[in-house]
């Protein structure tokens, strides 16, 4: 066999390999992709025939109903409320984790713990922890003698317990990838910083920072879609109450779609707005932030 044949062979041996994946991607990535952003073009409920509207769908998404506004500034909200906090606890986090003991090590199992647990689980169990009447946080404040709150049933404070669930449940994992990308960091060019009187801050700004960037990078793209693909946790616990002030974007686009007389052909505007904001979310990180990060 020459050399050609066996490069040929090589090639397609490879592609039949990867052929499976493919074909699945095709199916349940791309298609329902392409098929929302068709679909948004047209007045359609699954019963009737599709009418072609054009952009009516998107004129009434912006400029008539104003809970889609509503929706949209919600999940900002919860977006950049989660994605602060769950690397700001992270980092902190793990360095105060950083020595490997056995009292630290049994802190990282237990931070890890709640990241095993259905997000469905967590959202009862901290639904009844919020709870105004019987919670254990109006418990907590009627021992030290405060007012209780009203938790959930405030719509300027609904969103950030909600919020407050996504972080505790997933900071372990966002945790043990800070932790172990700072371990990597090499030691002599710690040590030379101590040896230079380098303060801890500086230290850790001008070294360590730079060295985790990678991972960072990682951690805020992965957040930021995971927090505006957000679902579960708003539907146990507020279904998007008090009024509209928990309603996201995918609780949004699912009343409409399968509540609001199925209006799927609206719900999937929705829907494609969805996908393009994460489109351009993506492309401004890597825009931006891409020359920012070291990689060793």
């Amino acid at each position: 066999m020459n050399k050609n044949n066996y490069d040929k062979k090589r090639s397609l041996t490879g592609y039949l390999m990867v052929s499976p994946a493919m074909i699945l991607m095709l199916i349940f990535v791309f298609y329902p992709l392409v098929n929302l952003v068709y679909l948004s073009f047209f007045n359609y409920n699954l019963i009737g025939t599709k009418e072609f509207v054009g952009l009516k769908n998107y004129k009434i998404l912006f400029f008539i109903k104003t809970d889609f506004i509503q929706a949209l500034r919600n999940t900002g909200v919860y977006t950049l409320t989660v994605l602060i906090f769950s690397l700001l606890l992270a980092i902190l986090l793990a360095l105060w984790l950083e020595k490997d003991n056995w009292i630290n090590r049994f802190l990282q199992k237990s931070m890890f713990t709640p990241y095993l647990i259905s997000m469905v689980s967590c959202a009862y169990i901290w639904s009844w922890m919020y709870d105004s009447d019987s919670g254990v946080f109006n418990a907590l404040l009627n021992a030290l003698k405060l007012s209780p709150l009203r938790w959930l049933n405030d719509s300027d404070m609904a969103i950030f317990c909600v919020a407050a669930v996504a972080v505790w449940k997933s900071l372990g994992y966002y945790l043990i990838i800070v932790l172990a990308s700072i371990k990597t960091v090499p030691r002599d060019i710690l040590e030379a910083a101590e040896l230079d009187r380098t303060p801890p801050l500086r230290k850790f700004i001008k070294i360590t920072l730079p060295m985790i960037s990678p991972q960072l990078f990682f951690l805020l793209i992965t957040i930021t879609i995971s927090s505006f693909k957000v679902f579960d946790v708003v539907r146990v616990m507020t279904n998007g109450g008090p009024g509209n002030s928990t309603d996201v974007l995918v609780t949004y686009i699912y009343r409409y779609a399968f509540q609001m007389n199925a209006k799927v052909g609206y719900a999937s505007a929705a829907g494609t707005v969805l996908l393009i904001i994460m489109m351009i979310l993506t492309y401004l990180y890597f825009k931006v932030l891409n020359k920012r990060i070291y990689y060793q």
